[in-house]
């Protein structure tokens, strides 16, 4: 934990889930944290929180348990002081230290955990979890509620329902406060500046050497340098690397293919700090200066994610942007050639038949948190379902998309992937771009937070000259 590490933060949200339980009837709440997860032999993967836990604790060890009940009382579980193992794997806070230090009323070592949890969950009218999410808990769980009905004949009331915990708590989680706002707006500025700094890097390299053969993972490796230097504890994702045609590929990972004169990169990367992601794609000309045919289309995309911006606020429908990039990418399709007017009609018949989904496929953004594509309910909680089109060239029967409210985060990321096909313009082949910024709901409109780094084509050309 850090020296800024601010105690009453994590008890005020234990407090408010506290307050959503006693208004669902009640019962107590179980959250482990994640494993440590091997990577191979004796190796493991570098050690990442579970995020419901540490939303809720600020603990960030493995090895832990919170149990907290309707009355607000916490009970955290973790390892213990082992002078020994600290030697070999870091500084560990144990029980007798955690109260005062995570502001929890009670520690027991983990150990204890199977002993103490039927007392725990005895007396309670429903036991929430975030069930689904971690291997083993159901099974746990389930032993723990069988040591309780068997003291029924002591008058002991065994929890009887099961309840989400990820529905009071992602909802929680859904509109951020001061602090994790500011924390996203950090984690998106070292994510532009490294960005900024691979296009930078990209330049400098061919006007150094234009014979130079520059891959996918250097570029990556400037984007994880820029990240750590600024103290980001990690990427919040793989980051996507996709030179040329491999853009194409939605999830394409930094591999070893060349970056080309007169291609693309397309850069998908941002880090994470202090628990909270950030999510930011450009595309850039290897060699500084976008084509004809590439210009084209990028000016599409930017158009696109301007509509999609101008829908991002208080009240609008969470789809409402996507549709609002959709409707200006299926223009473009049918002005630039991609669609053809003879073969799919006008601009409402290619939004209805869903034929725009052969060049962009994909939704328009998500919520950002402390997970890249973060929890929180798409479709409005208290609106009837209705008829309404499903995306794919039908319609569904399903609640309204929900509306954003200030506080909420997401992403605005239109782009498009041209394969070759017959009747697609060979110009176009092998190009895939999007542009993807990171948005907060504000009271009137959004604020975008990672516009630190270029994003209109002029712009874009401009910092790769000045290298």
């Amino acid at each position: 934990m850090s020296a800024s590490f601010d105690v009453s933060l994590y008890a005020q949200r234990r407090a408010e889930l506290a307050r959503r339980l006693r208004d669902a009837g009640g019962g107590v709440v179980i959250v482990p944290t994640a494993p440590e997860r091997t990577r191979n032999a004796d190796n493991d993967h570098p050690y990442r929180y579970d995020s419901y836990f540490h939303y809720l604790t600020g603990f960030g060890e493995p090895g832990a348990w919170l149990v907290l009940d309707a009355e607000g009382k916490s009970v955290l579980f973790c390892r213990p002081r082992d002078p020994e193992r600290e030697i070999w794997d870091g500084y560990r806070l144990g029980p007798d230290a955690a109260p005062a230090a995570l502001g929890v009323d009670k520690a027991w070592r983990v150990a204890l955990l199977d002993e103490k949890m039927p007392a725990l969950l005895a007396q309670q009218s429903a036991v929430w979890a975030p069930f689904g999410v971690h291997s083993g808990l159901e099974s746990r769980l389930e032993a723990w509620l069988a040591a309780v009905r068997a003291r029924a004949n002591r008058g002991i009331e065994c929890p009887s329902t099961q309840r989400n915990l990820c529905v009071p708590l992602d909802e929680m989680r859904l509109s951020k406060d001061a602090i994790e706002l500011q924390t996203m707006r950090r984690a998106a500025r070292i994510s532009a500046g490294a960005h900024a700094r691979a296009m930078r890097y990209c330049a400098t390299r061919l006007l150094e050497d234009p014979d130079a053969t520059l891959r996918e993972y250097e570029i990556e490796a400037e984007l994880l340098h820029e990240f750590r230097r600024h103290g980001a504890q990690s990427p919040a994702y793989t980051s996507i690397v996709a030179a040329g045609a491999n853009a194409c590929v939605l999830h394409y990972a930094a591999g070893d293919a060349a970056l080309r004169a007169g291609e693309l990169c397309l850069v998908d990367a941002g880090c994470e700090i202090d628990g909270y992601a950030s999510d930011i794609t450009r595309t850039w000309p290897v060699s500084g200066r976008f084509s004809a045919a590439q210009r084209e289309l990028y000016d599409i995309v930017l158009a696109a994610q301007d509509a999609a911006v101008a829908h991002t606020r208080p009240g609008a429908r969470k789809i409402d942007a996507h549709w609002a990039a959709v409707r200006v990418l299926a223009q473009g399709m049918l002005d630039v050639g991609l669609l053809k007017h003879d073969a799919h009609g006008g601009l409402d018949d290619v939004i209805a038949s869903a034929a725009y989904r052969q060049f962009y496929m994909h939704g328009t953004g998500h919520w950002l948190g402390r997970d890249v594509h973060d929890v929180g309910e798409y479709l409005s909680l208290d609106e009837a379902p209705a008829e309404q089109p499903d995306g794919l060239g039908g319609t569904v029967v399903k609640r309204p998309s929900r509306r954003l409210q200030p506080g909420m985060v997401v992403t605005l990321e239109p782009g498009l992937y041209v394969r070759p096909a017959e009747g697609v313009p060979e110009k176009f082949w092998h190009i895939g771009m999007r542009i993807e910024d990171d948005a907060i709901v504000t009271e009137a409109a959004c604020e975008l937070i990672s516009r630190d780094v270029p994003v209109r084509a002029d712009e874009i050309e401009a910092l790769m000259r000045a290298g």
